[in-house]
């Protein structure tokens, strides 16, 4: 198959109810939520609490703290199909919810919250400690959750060769999850207030090329020693290789609106690396300033305005970068049996809107509208 090359062989069989073609390259989801008050709407820290009630969650998944306590994590176990993907979500979903009901809080997906609570800053240890002291008023509030999706690669290495293909269609993934309009109350303008957030941080945005791992290893050291990243383990760039697992980790959408846009980012991530995997070209040559610009006009506009394309240099419409990404990837869509999966998707969005035109609907329409739109399950 591949001609960067999966050099060890099938990383996985096919899930549960998945055609035999998912088999290739395995696929799992961290999603990050907010807790909320049911009451008034405002975030509500509550994570300890749920953390220790230890929710009943799908086998090989799991539940972690996040930087403020306002915050949970859950993350899938390994998967090889969408099928598998979407049941664990939803049952993960499930649980979540189920916890924090006892706590007296409502578990929200979206990027940031449309109002928050009291400062949850407070003096935490160890490496969150370490957060806030490097950061200070950057994190003080930060209540930012993303949707960040885990693609199996055989090694750091092809991890490398993949992201340098992959630069310019991030900007459209990004604007197809755009669920963040909100900031302390206001409506910011952007779809994606959470990713201006993020481009306060050193190194954010779109990785630099790199012509491979040693290179890429350096560049993470350097900012260490430049005091700018925690740790070798931490980077703000929105695709980069995992250094936990054997994955390529894609950290550009913001917290899904429901399970299905979840698991639409990850079927689409996961066939952007087979045909990246599959290619025997050099990576497109990108400018880092219309990389900079097209990323920027998909956290303002997202799916319902003009983006920028990142190789022609020029303003398109944002539905037809999507239509771009969805016909280059189709080849790999088809293999793994996920392009209807995709359509049906793509048309509901096209009907319904982003998650930020759906969060603006409901805040108009007032609380119950608002926290059935952000607690939504499908």
């Amino acid at each position: 198959m591949p001609r960067i090359a999966i050099r060890h062989g099938r990383l996985g069989d096919p899930g549960p109810g998945d055609p035999p073609a998912a088999a290739g390259l395995t696929v799992g989801v961290e999603e990050e939520f907010l807790l909320l008050d049911p009451a008034t709407g405002a975030t509500l820290p509550r994570a300890a609490a749920i953390l220790a009630a230890d929710p009943p969650l799908p086998p090989g998944a799991k539940l972690h703290r996040e930087l403020r306590a306002t915050q949970v994590e859950t993350a899938t176990g390994v998967c090889t199909g969408a099928r598998e993907l979407r049941e664990q979500l939803v049952r993960s979903r499930k649980a979540l919810t189920d916890a924090a009901r006892v706590h007296g809080a409502v578990v929200a997906s979206c990027g940031t919250p449309v109002l928050s609570g009291p400062s949850t800053s407070d003096n935490q240890d160890g490496r969150f400690g370490d957060i806030d002291r490097i950061y200070r008023g950057m994190v003080a509030d930060y209540e930012a959750c993303g949707c960040h999706v885990h693609v199996g690669v055989p090694d750091p290495e092809t991890a490398v060769a993949v992201m340098n293909h992959l630069r310019p269609w991030l900007p459209t993934l990004l604007a197809l999850s755009v669920n963040s309009p909100f900031d302390h109350g206001r409506d910011t303008g952007y779809g994606s207030w959470r990713m201006v957030q993020q481009s306060r941080f050193p190194g954010a945005g779109i990785p630099p090329h790199f012509p491979d791992h040693a290179a890429y290893r350096a560049e993470v050291r350097r900012l260490v020693d430049c005091g700018a990243l925690v740790d070798e383990s931490m980077s703000f760039w929105l695709v980069r290789p995992s250094t936990a697992f054997p994955t390529l980790e894609f950290r550009v959408a913001d917290a899904a609106s429901s399970v299905d846009e979840a698991v639409l980012q990850a079927v689409l991530s996961r066939a952007l690396v087979r045909r990246a995997l599959a290619t025997d070209t050099a990576p497109p040559e990108m400018s880092e300033q219309v990389g900079a610009a097209a990323l920027w006009a998909a956290a303002r506009d997202g799916i319902d305005g003009e983006g920028v394309h990142p190789l022609r240099a020029c303003r398109v419409p944002a539905w037809e970068l999507v239509e771009e990404l969805v016909e280059f990837v189709a080849p790999a869509l088809d293999e793994t049996g996920d392009r209807d999966l995709v359509a049906i998707v793509l048309e509901r969005l096209r009907c319904e809107g982003s998650g930020a035109r759906r969060q603006r609907k409901a805040v108009a329409a007032g609380l119950p509208a608002l926290l059935a739109t952000l607690t939504h399950q499908g």
